[in-house]
């Protein structure tokens, strides 16, 4: 009977320590998900902020003052504009020797 008694205690103990140690784990995996969700929360709001920074750079009303302002750009007017016409380079010359 007393070694009988002595599996059970000995199980006992095991079941014991299992459970410690699976609940233990579980608080580390509830942790670690509740620093991921933060971690997705951060990267969600800075790619919320990087559309609304690439939207901004690329409003037409700042492309155009930068290529006034900085690039000293001026709009086209007919009488200014230089048309080349080059004639066609034939495909043979190209690169056959």
């Amino acid at each position: 009977m007393g070694r009988v008694n002595l599996i059970i205690a000995a199980l006992l103990m095991l079941s014991a320590i299992s459970l410690v140690t699976s609940r233990y784990q579980s608080r580390q995996l509830f942790v670690e998900l509740g620093r991921d969700q933060a971690h997705a929360r951060d990267l969600e709001t800075n790619w919320r902020r990087l559309q609304l920074e690439r939207a901004e750079l690329a409003r037409n009303a700042r492309v155009d003052a930068i290529a006034r302002d900085g690039l000293k750009m001026i709009p086209i007017v007919p009488d200014r504009t230089l048309y080349l016409n080059q004639a066609p380079v034939p495909a043979a010359a190209g690169g056959a020797q």
